[in-house]
């Protein structure tokens, strides 16, 4: 019998939008619908200590470490980029765009730069030491999801659009494409060598695609988080293991399913949750995996006042078995 999975003490009273955890120790930074962004402290225990918080004006829809662990940046509905300071407990705008914000990343290899996706359709990289972007892209549609790893960065936009850039040349589309699913897309991801991303909609699927041409053939799609009476649901957030390069999918039937691109299987799934998951994060180690429980708003404003009154932020002890790559079945 597996040990259950922990719940995070204090957690969100409304919609638990993004988690992400500090590459430099198991502290988790994890932004609301209420406006706030709160700093929890992972045990080796398993149990949690609210550390801090601070505010939007308006509810925040992603968030993000920098690579020292010594900030978090986060955007939200208020159209503000912010920046808390770990050591000093400050939080100070550093960006703005002209609409919100739904995505906010630090590069690799680059401890002062960010790049933030919004509904204004642009992209806008920011120098902590500037206050203005050091660099502007116009995006076809409003940004939905992004992801960066090494020198790739990958957008999704409204109509399906999927940007992609080498951040060698980081104002200019590398590549510009459509997704391989025929639905809005939810979540992209990029692989931990940097050679491709998946990506995921609101029907059920996944796509793994890579980057480069001579790769294509290994480009796939598959189905998931569907049920018996074939209710589809929507996936809503991919996380990649940075050991292993395995990685997760959550869903709006309530379950994470642990899958391998390379032989093609899923390798866990674990027990379903009484709710929507709508976001989740591996720890720099890949032995805690964090997800949110919490309403997605896939079935809209109406049924808040039913789905939306659980929020409960769970930790899952991640057993090697259950993440690392296996062997392809033979037929």
């Amino acid at each position: 019998m597996e040990a259950p999975d922990f719940e995070v003490a204090s957690p969100p009273p409304d919609g638990i939008s993004a988690i992400s955890f500090s590459s430099q120790a198991d502290i988790l930074a994890v932004s609301s619908w209420d406006n706030m962004v709160r700093i929890y402290e992972v045990q080796p225990s398993g149990n949690t200590v609210p550390k801090s918080s601070y505010s939007h004006e308006q509810p925040v829809l992603c968030v993000d470490w920098s690579k020292d662990g010594m900030s978090v940046v986060s955007g939200g509905a208020d159209k503000a980029v912010r920046l808390y300071n770990v050591n000093t407990g400050q939080a100070t705008q550093i960006g703005a765009h002209d609409d919100s914000v739904k995505a906010a990343k630090f590069l690799d290899g680059q401890n002062n730069i960010l790049a933030t996706g919004s509904w204004d359709k642009t992209i806008k990289y920011w120098d902590l030491r500037s206050p203005q972007p050091i660099g502007t892209v116009a995006l076809p549609e409003r940004c939905y999801t992004m992801d960066t790893k090494g020198d790739l960065l990958v957008a999704g936009t409204a109509d399906r659009s999927v940007l992609i850039f080498n951040l060698s040349n980081p104002t200019t589309i590398f590549k510009q494409t459509i997704s391989p699913l025929k639905w809005q897309t939810r979540s992209v991801s990029c692989f931990i060598d940097g050679q491709g991303y998946a990506i995921s909609s609101i029907e059920g699927r996944v796509g793994i695609q890579y980057i480069d041409e001579k790769d294509a053939a290994k480009c796939f799609s598959f189905k998931c988080h569907r049920d018996e009476t074939k209710n589809v649901y929507s996936v809503n957030h991919i996380s990649f293991h940075p050991m292993y390069g395995t990685f997760s999918t959550a869903g709006a039937d309530g379950t994470v399913s642990f899958w391998d691109k390379d032989s093609k299987q899923r390798l866990k799934t674990l027990p379903k949750a009484n709710g929507t998951i709508a976001c989740t994060a591996f720890n720099r180690t890949g032995n805690i995996f964090a997800y949110a429980v919490s309403y997605d708003w896939t079935k809209g404003h109406k049924f808040h006042a039913t789905e939306g009154q659980v929020n409960k932020l769970m930790l899952h002890a991640v057993k090697d078995e259950d993440v690392k790559p296996r062997a392809p079945k033979t037929r």
